[in-house]
């Protein structure tokens, strides 16, 4: 079998992964210097293909937007991530193509290169150009913008998987290895642990759109108070109006601070879902690179977290603090992922298949779709 148009579509996704991982921090760092109208129009930028930078280019486009004055330092980080996330999409085309001319193409065990699921990374990035387009449109309503800092997280997770799948299928097949007793349970588990963290994510993005990260300036309390005046209603009032300008939020302090207090429990929730599936792990056999990895990346997201309300949001915290909780995403989705490649307590007795807790063993007979 000719694996070379599959090996040419992984080279590929590799390169969009890395892409998606720039994509996603220009847009974290987008937001926090509050450039999300650094250009008032979409898909250009006070109608041109970048930005203007000459002083008559800057008093040409402020008569055409006289309610947006140019701000150089936001106009460039709102078009490079345009066009940064425009270069990921026509890549994911690049690889659907490739993966659609090998669709007839199966590997020893029978199965064909993952086609769907490219067709639908490339839907998902479509439909994030949209999202692109409304945070622009209507004024960086929190609900657009929140769904577009998932939709980022999202494409990133299935570029992700997509590689991985890729990387399945070129395997050499061989026989399966009997799952572990008490795999079934650890998989709900770490099952259950992504949708937490999902969630956990999309408080961090209503937590952002809404200009709620430092409605607590204190830690452990707020505000000095382990109870504070906080907003539900309002702070998750999912109905806010289209029309005003959202840029610094429209929201009172009690509604901001719901929202923040709301970010933190979650985060308490997470910390103590990965903790027991961590435990969990452990009891099984070649997982230690994902506990150490999963642990690692746990630390290092709440201690971000907290310097984020000590030293008022810095802007390098704050970006590394979005870049963290992606990687922690892609490490439980990884983890729950190659569960069904663990190597079971008999396989352990043969040394040669499993060295230094990693998955160092005879290939698995699994689906690549």
């Amino acid at each position: 079998m000719d694996n070379t148009i599959i090996k040419t579509a992984l080279r590929l996704t590799t390169i969009a992964f890395l892409l998606a991982c720039l994509v996603v921090s220009l847009g974290a760092f987008t937001r926090l210097v509050h450039a999300g109208l650094g250009c008032p129009d979409w898909p250009g930028c006070y109608g041109h293909l970048t930005w203007p930078t000459t002083s008559a280019e800057i008093a040409a486009a402020e008569k055409v937007f006289p309610e947006a004055p140019v701000e150089t330092d936001k106009t460039w980080p709102e078009m490079v991530h345009r066009y940064c996330a425009g270069s990921l999409g026509l890549l994911m085309l690049a690889v659907t193509c490739v993966l659609f001319k090998s669709q007839h193409q199966k590997n020893e065990s029978g199965h064909k290169p993952p086609l769907k699921h490219a067709f639908l990374l490339l839907a998902i990035i479509f439909l994030q150009a949209a999202f692109g387009m409304w945070t622009v449109t209507l004024k960086l309503w929190p609900q657009v913008v929140t769904a577009h800092l998932l939709g980022g997280f999202t494409t990133l997770t299935l570029i992700w998987l997509l590689r991985l799948r890729l990387k399945r299928f070129l395997q050499v097949q061989a026989a399966p290895l009997n799952p572990a007793a008490n795999i079934g349970s650890v998989k709900t588990l770490l099952s259950a642990l992504i949708v937490l963290v999902a969630l956990q994510i999309s408080l961090g993005g209503w937590t952002s759109a809404n200009y709620a990260a430092m409605a607590c300036p204190d830690l452990p309390t707020c505000h000095g108070q382990w109870l504070p005046e906080a907003d539900f209603k309002n702070g998750f009032n999912f109905a806010q109006s289209i029309g005003p300008n959202y840029l610094g939020g429209q929201l009172d302090g009690p509604a901001r601070t719901a929202i923040h207090i709301s970010h933190r429990l979650g985060a308490i929730v997470v910390t103590l879902v990965t903790l027991l599936a961590l435990f969990r792990l452990a009891r099984l056999p070649g997982t230690q690179v994902y506990i150490t990895t999963i642990t690692g990346l746990l630390i290092t997201q709440l201690c971000l977290g907290l310097a984020n309300v000590l030293f008022a949001l810095p802007l390098a915290i704050a970006v590394a603090h979005n870049g963290v909780g992606a990687l922690f995403l892609l490490a439980v989705v990884t983890t729950r992922y190659q569960l069904q490649l663990l190597p079971t307590a008999q396989s352990q007795l043969q040394p040669s298949k499993v060295h230094s807790g990693g998955l160092h063993h005879e290939p698995a007979n699994h689906s690549a779709v």
